[in-house]
């Protein structure tokens, strides 16, 4: 099919590299006055990008390309970085100029660290990252013209290196002690495991299987394809507004537990279960129409076949779990769980995989991190593809400001009445 015709008007069907078929239907309401009616735009594509793709139903994840497993198993994260934001792996060079690019700015702007004494201590870490991440632009005024490409390059590398001081930084303040700076010597993961787990008193030595896990963490979440948060973070860039205060709309995006949330809904259910004995209980009630418990980490929006990114995950637990040896029933219950849904019928013939939630979740516990750092440690590594897909809408010579339509369902014409009259 070339085209579709509605009311006499032809509107032409559109083919990418792979994926389905897509009808422009931009004319549609200057031809015909009527409007297309897709609740959470789950048949719209809402851009053109060369980013990322998904094939939910074969269970894909391609990043420029490249499958998911390859990078996470081959790659490491700045290198995957400079692929989402340049569009091709890096040459030696190019990885070594990168990589000091996103060194030297680690480092935050002094008067910014007073930020976090504003915040009470018992604040959500999102919600201090939403407001020191927005405030940002009025410490680096030099990179905010979004008209200017050398700019842009420098507020993206700026919140690539930045945001994991930041987060480790949130986390400091949450336990009272000191911030400690960056080490240019250190590795991405792990100067940011050292930032979060370090203290000044002592040096702090870096577990390479946490290392690791944390790497390949970063990689499975550094995009997605048109996400909300990824959406927001478009939305916001529409209007003109800087990489920062995009960023921050994006953050605050991901926070909904629907989003981000995702892996500390698993670890809470996993905890809520107990004890491997109880899963039966669990599982008989994941099955009771009736009942309103629902197995978290299980299934997932685009993926009905196992999730690409948990494959690799799922290894990465069983590394992580084994290397630290926790003595805690509820890893136990993961890994009982996981085997339960592999092999009932009734989770496979609904296609109730676990998904990269059920498995992250488990992870970043064991590593030590509270269930509050779970959506901070997703922002970190989706600022990558977040600046990745803002720099490609900034690029498109069709960007346009958003502005989605409505159906509306509410009063028609009614005159004012005065108030005495009422």
């Amino acid at each position: 099919m070339t085209s579709l015709a509605i009311d006499g008007k032809d509107y032409p069907v559109l083919s990418g590299t792979v994926g389905p078929e897509v009808v422009d239907i931009r004319k549609l309401y200057a031809n015909t006055g009527r409007f297309t009616y897709d609740p959470g735009f789950t048949s719209t594509a809402s851009c053109e990008s060369k980013i990322t793709y998904i094939d939910g139903d074969a269970g894909i994840l391609l990043y420029r390309g490249y499958p998911i497993d390859q990078l996470a198993e081959q790659s490491n994260f700045i290198e995957v970085a400079h692929l989402l934001l340049n569009g091709e792996l890096p040459s030696a060079d190019e990885y070594a100029d990168f990589s000091r690019h996103i060194t030297r700015h680690t480092m935050i702007h002094e008067q910014l660290a007073t930020f976090y004494r504003g915040f009470r201590r018992d604040a959500h870490p999102m919600a201090i990252m939403c407001g020191i991440v927005g405030a940002m632009a009025a410490f680096y005024h030099d990179s905010t013209d979004i008209h200017d490409p050398k700019q842009r390059v420098i507020a993206s590398h700026r919140l690539i290196a930045k945001m994991p001081t930041l987060a480790a930084m949130a986390y400091k303040y949450s336990i009272g002690q000191p911030f400690l700076y960056p080490d240019n010597s250190l590795s991405f993961s792990a100067n940011f495991l050292r930032m979060t787990f370090g203290v000044p008193a002592e040096p702090y030595v870096v577990d390479p299987v946490v290392e690791d896990a944390m790497e390949k963490l970063l990689i499975l979440q550094a995009d997605h394809e048109q996400n909300a948060s990824t959406s927001t973070v478009r939305l916001a860039g529409s209007s003109g507004a800087n990489p920062f205060a995009c960023i921050s709309a994006g953050i605050a995006c991901l926070w909904g537990p629907a989003h981000g949330g995702a892996n500390e809904a698993a670890l809470n259910m996993l905890r809520q279960i107990g004890t491997p004995d109880r899963i039966p209980e669990f599982i008989a009630r994941a099955k009771d129409k009736n009942d309103p418990f629902r197995l978290m980490g299980f299934g997932h929006r685009v993926y009905k076949n196992y999730d690409p990114r948990a494959k690799v995950m799922g290894k990465v637990a069983k590394q992580v779990l084994d290397k630290l040896g926790i003595n805690d029933p509820i890893f136990d219950v993961a890994r009982e769980l996981e085997q339960i849904a592999l092999n009932d019928p009734y989770f496979i013939d609904k296609k109730l995989y676990p998904n990269v939630d059920f498995y992250s979740g488990v992870v970043m516990s064991a590593i030590g991190f509270p269930t509050s750092m779970f959506t901070v440690l997703f922002a970190i590594s989706r600022t990558v593809g977040w600046i990745a897909q803002w720099t490609e809408m900034m690029e498109d010579p069709e960007q346009k400001i958003g502005r989605p339509r409505q159906l509306y369902t509410g009063a028609t014409h009614r005159d004012y009445v005065p108030l005495a009259s009422r």
